[in-house]
């Protein structure tokens, strides 16, 4: 397994703009402390440790009000950490779990009760065997009568065959990371025509966070503007935004936070894109 993860910025900037009340972070994660909350013995790579506590004081830097955590495959379905942390702030934070196929309606239960509004599904090389169909359909059937949505993370070269397993499950959808399009590619690459192809089904958002991820001219990753730009004004009632805090699996240019709220000016540009991408939407999705 790879332990080669780079730490995160220490000391982001403070951003130059304003975040709209009730701005919030709908994609970061928290890892471990290892000591107290264990990775899991499969994973695919060891990241530094990322407390709740440093969490909480990055997100009063950068003005963000509200927290959606994200289950990374690190931990698993082991969610303790992340659940510890909604527990420290319950009326502001939410969840998005890993399951495994045959979890239990009363484990879901305890789950919703705790603040978890969806499931992660893995379709990215770099972090092990893709989630099998099978376990998907049954994990979707059971998670359905809660209202949750399936959030789904992949690499673009496989959104072409992925796409019709994808529109056939019978909840709302959230695309990570732009769909890890290829920025040097351009807006007319086929793995972008077919995020937005994907997008025209109503059931489905996006997130338009992971321009490091995307990005191939490096700070101060404008190359990935266009993409997220062209998402928030075509798709504006379903586009979320997150810092992906603390970017694992980052080998190079390890992103500052407070730059990657900056890109938001360039992302959002109107006042009304910005209120629909930081707060209206993932009220919507995640507090209704």
């Amino acid at each position: 397994m790879s332990s080669e993860n780079l730490a995160f910025c220490a000391a982001p900037k403070k951003p130059d703009i304003v975040l709209p009340p009730n701005a919030c972070d709908s994609h970061c994660h928290v890892f471990g402390p290892a000591a107290r909350f264990p990775f899991a013995p499969q994973r695919t790579y060891t990241p530094v440790d990322a407390p709740k506590e440093t969490l909480f004081a990055l997100h009063r830097h950068l003005g963000l009000m509200r927290t959606v955590l994200v289950q990374a495959s690190c931990h698993g379905t082991d969610n303790s950490a992340m659940l510890d942390m909604i527990a420290a702030d319950p009326d502001n934070c939410r969840g998005v779990a890993m399951v495994k196929k045959d979890v239990s309606e009363a484990e879901l239960n305890s789950l919703h009760a705790a603040g978890v509004r969806g499931v992660r599904f893995n379709f990215v090389t770099h972090l092990g065997k893709d989630a099998d169909h099978d376990a998907i359909e049954a994990i979707v059937a059971k998670i359905a009568p809660l209202g949750w949505h399936a959030v789904v993370h992949f690499d673009a070269d496989k959104l072409e065959t992925l796409a019709p397993f994808l529109r056939k499950l019978p909840v709302t959808m959230v695309v990570d990371h732009m769909g890890r399009v290829d920025a040097s590619k351009g807006l007319d690459q086929p793995a972008f025509r077919m995020l937005c192809e994907l997008m025209e089904d109503e059931r489905f958002w996006v997130k338009v966070c992971g321009s490091e991820r995307i990005s191939r001219a490096g700070p101060p990753f404008h190359d990935a503007v266009p993409f997220a730009r062209t998402l928030v004004e075509r798709f504006t009632n379903r586009v979320l935004w997150g810092t992906d805090w603390p970017h694992p699996n980052i080998k190079k240019n390890m992103p500052d936070d407070g730059a990657l709220v900056d890109l938001l000016a360039l992302i959002a540009p109107q006042p009304a894109l910005m209120q629909a991408l930081l707060v209206d939407n993932p009220t919507r999705l995640y507090w209704s």
